[in-house]
């Protein structure tokens, strides 16, 4: 009996051991959109009053929780039913994605010196609630981690399928990826967005002297242009990630310019296919418009 007790707790140990290892190995491959999915939303979770910055973020958190309970027994039934679903539902996402990266590359180039833009602009944002333009973005910002989570999800199992192991152990080894994710890119998100009322404190504390009194003033000062950069790199990675999909899950693209740099072709891919996606878009919505009228 007691042989038989210890058996299991040693098969326990070495199925925690595997999970350990190839949870490392699949973390290290989804570290790249990991990056791409930090830069995306920390971008969409600032731009609030200080005082709603962690509810916001703690919402968008909720919500990336919920997309990952989900997307896992999602990925694992079309995966064991029908497993090129998976490719396509991928190519749907980067489409999305595609689409609001391009979107914002054309806003920014096209509309923000019109004069008469502006004003419209700021008409429409006045006529609404500070509370739902926060609910706007909140569910921009998790359908879009929607997205990039089918992507971290859909690697993180791909590894696990590429060593055969067991079931138990694709089921754990994606989960623990797919939490990871979370934890760790809204983690460091929140701290990126409280950097100035770490750097207030730091000054107040320091009586504005000394080094930490630099410091708070180097914090209150960076996150501006933090959140800047992170806005440009948001918007690129949205269309690069969207170009990693139709590059490697599209054959065609796959074989399309093999002498490109990887970088170039995602990027000219994402491109193309968000400019694609906004011309129909903007296509469907004229015709919807006309019809409507009538």
């Amino acid at each position: 009996m007691a042989s038989g007790f210890f058996a299991i707790l040693d098969d326990i140990a070495a199925l925690m051991d595997d999970v350990a290892v190839t949870t490392k190995i699949a973390t290290q491959k989804t570290a790249g959109i990991l990056g791409d999915d930090l830069a995306v939303n920390a971008e969409k979770a600032t731009g609030f009053l200080s005082s709603r910055e962690l509810p916001v973020l703690w919402a968008i958190t909720k919500g990336s929780f919920i997309n990952k309970l989900i997307i896992l027994p999602i990925v694992f039934l079309l995966n064991w039913l029908y497993a090129p679903a998976i490719n396509y539902v991928l190519i749907l996402g980067g489409l999305y994605l595609a689409f609001e990266g391009v979107e914002k590359v054309i806003e920014f180039l096209f509309h923000r010196d019109k004069e008469g833009h502006e004003v419209v602009k700021e008409i429409e944002v006045s006529e609404k609630s500070a509370e739902e333009i926060e609910k706007t973005k909140v569910k921009s910002a998790i359908t879009t981690d929607f997205i990039l989570s089918i992507e971290i999800v859909i690697i993180a199992l791909g590894t696990v399928l590429e060593e055969s192991h067991p079931f138990i152990t694709q089921i754990l080894v994606t989960s623990l990826v797919a939490f990871i994710a979370t934890v760790g890119v809204y983690g460091i998100v929140a701290l990126i967005v409280r950097m100035d009322d770490a750097g207030f404190k730091l000054i107040k504390k320091s009586n504005d002297k000394g080094f930490f009194g630099k410091l708070g003033h180097l914090l209150v000062k960076a996150l501006p242009v933090i959140i800047k950069v992170l806005g440009v790199v948001g918007t690129v990675a949205l269309i690069m990630v969207a170009g990693s999909i139709f590059a490697h899950r599209i054959e065609y693209f796959h074989e399309l310019f093999p002498t490109w740099p990887d970088v170039l072709k995602e990027l000219t891919f994402g491109i193309v296919g968000g400019l694609g996606a906004v011309a129909l878009f903007t296509l469907v919505k004229k015709i919807y418009s006309l019809a409507t009228r009538k």
